[in-house]
């Protein structure tokens, strides 16, 4: 029926339901709600549907708690009878985790398949929400999901990694301060996630390659000068550059805190002010090292007739995937800005654990 959602927009319906605090309903049988946003009414609901909910939560946050996760990438933690809204926001908050360590141990499921607590946080990383979630089996998720007017979205789908397409929504002359010949392109992917920009410096030759760069949204150090980083500084040094040679593009990706959100990338910094490491604080949060998808620049370059370029930039990790993509990398240009006594130790964690060439 053309007026019915496309798998596409009922998985955006689902994120947005999981920001709210809705539940979401898995083919396949189960009913998920989003820890974060979760609420004493609706875990008291929960509790009515008798049977045994659990706690998905990522391999990082189980090993910060010390909980085993038998199905490697996630954990399946078994909720105690007497388990409060506090109990559940704990285990997926490492907020207090200094404060009030868990007492434990938790008890976590290794039996039976844990493909539906995949999903679901994988669903709730997409959302930009704690990757934790209240997973409970459901007989009929259809008839469910009909009963209680709740978002029904196929558990395969949700963690299919393909590419959500993007296409160019609008662009206009821009003139910066680093060239009067800019142009700003704007371009939205199909799934109703944040919206990507290419910042256009002269007319670049399509034939050669291009100087680039891929960065990635900092509120913090783009906009507000934070010291904390080098963002800022790297994004006006590219701009710079590309400025001073007369052509250039510069990828502006809605991907903030390495993908984890801006709200997330504030719990890491609070914890990063407890003494851990910018990667120790994504893992205790229960995030991978760095959740960005390079796959939108390579995407962006295409569509803009582009095929190789001269990458800005001190992370290889990012040359490989342009290069996986289809994107040749004639040249690494080297972008080494922005230090000072606040972000040295965040630096050297760059290059000792991720591999940055500072």
């Amino acid at each position: 029926m053309g007026f019915s959602p496309d798998i596409t927009e009922r998985l955006a319906r689902a994120r947005a339901d999981l920001r709210m605090g809705v539940p979401v309903v898995l083919d396949g049988g189960a009913v998920m709600l989003a820890a974060e946003t979760l609420d004493a009414a609706r875990l008291a609901d929960l509790r009515t549907l008798g049977g045994d909910p659990v706690l998905a939560i990522t391999n990082w946050r189980a090993a910060t708690l010390k909980a085993r996760a038998y199905d490697r990438d996630v954990a399946r933690v078994m909720l105690p009878p007497d388990a409060t809204l506090s109990w559940v926001r704990s285990v997926a908050d490492p907020a207090d985790d200094l404060r009030a360590p868990m007492k434990g141990p938790l008890r976590t499921e290794r039996d039976g398949s844990a493909d539906l607590h995949r999903a679901a946080v994988v669903l709730t990383k997409a959302a930009r929400l704690l990757p934790a979630a209240l997973v409970h089996t459901v007989s009929d998720a259809k008839a469910f999901a009909d009963q209680y007017n709740l978002t029904l979205v196929p558990a395969d789908a949700i963690v299919d990694t393909a590419l959500s397409p993007l296409s160019p929504i609008a662009s206009a002359r821009l003139p910066l301060d680093v060239s009067e010949a800019g142009r700003l392109h704007v371009f939205r992917p199909d799934d109703g996630a944040e919206e990507h920009y290419a910042v256009e410096i002269g007319q670049p030759d399509r034939s050669q390659p291009v100087l680039s760069r891929l960065h990635s949204a900092c509120f913090t150090g783009d906009l507000l000068g934070s010291l904390k980083c080098d963002c800022g500084p790297q994004l006006r040094g590219a701009l710079g550059q590309m400025g001073a040679e007369g052509a250039g593009v510069l990828l502006y990706l809605n991907q903030e805190g390495r993908g984890i959100g801006l709200a997330n990338k504030m719990r890491a910094y609070s914890l990063q002010d407890q003494g851990f490491d910018t990667v120790e604080a994504n893992h205790r949060l229960g995030f991978e090292d760095d959740e960005r998808d390079f796959r939108i620049g390579a995407e962006i370059l295409k569509r803009m007739g582009f095929s190789s370029v001269r990458l800005l930039t001190n992370n290889p990790a990012k040359m490989a995937k342009m290069e996986s993509c289809g994107i040749s990398v004639t040249e690494r240009v080297p972008l080494k800005v922005g230090e000072n006594h606040h972000n040295h130790a965040y630096l050297a964690t760059k290059a000792a654990k991720s591999g940055h060439l500072l």
